[in-house]
């Protein structure tokens, strides 16, 4: 029997990619793949790829956005990245902490999508 067993691509669709990609790149730390597709910015995160990308349907014209969803991202130093976003101008909606899956910090993208930050314990 097939069974669905694990996220392979995760794709984030946002109001304007351009404002975006720029906050993912700059304030976050992400690097862009050279090879993405008309619409999309695709990250180089392995081994699940993360994407942008433009609405398929209209998105509301304000607030937030992935209300109820949560992405949590590994880093190598979670209090480093915290400062490096703080100091980029990037929104922290939560401060450093440990739990239960190791150090982390939530930021929020440039449209309140909640990204967790973390150092994954092996």
């Amino acid at each position: 029997m097939q069974s669905a067993n694990r996220p392979d691509f995760i794709a984030l669709q946002v109001r304007d990619l351009v404002a975006s990609r720029k906050s993912y790149v700059e304030t976050f730390g992400f690097e862009a793949s050279t090879h993405c597709p008309p619409g999309a910015i695709i990250f180089k995160t392995d081994p699940v790829r993360l994407a942008l990308r433009e609405p398929l349907h209209a998105l509301p014209e304000a607030g937030p956005l992935g209300v109820g969803m949560v992405l949590w991202i590994a880093c190598t130093d979670t209090d480093a990245l915290h400062d490096l976003v703080a100091e980029r101008g990037g929104v922290i909606q939560s401060p450093l902490a440990d739990g239960p899956f190791g150090r982390f910090f939530v930021a929020g993208d440039p449209d309140a999508y909640a990204i967790t930050f973390h150092t994954a314990r092996n």
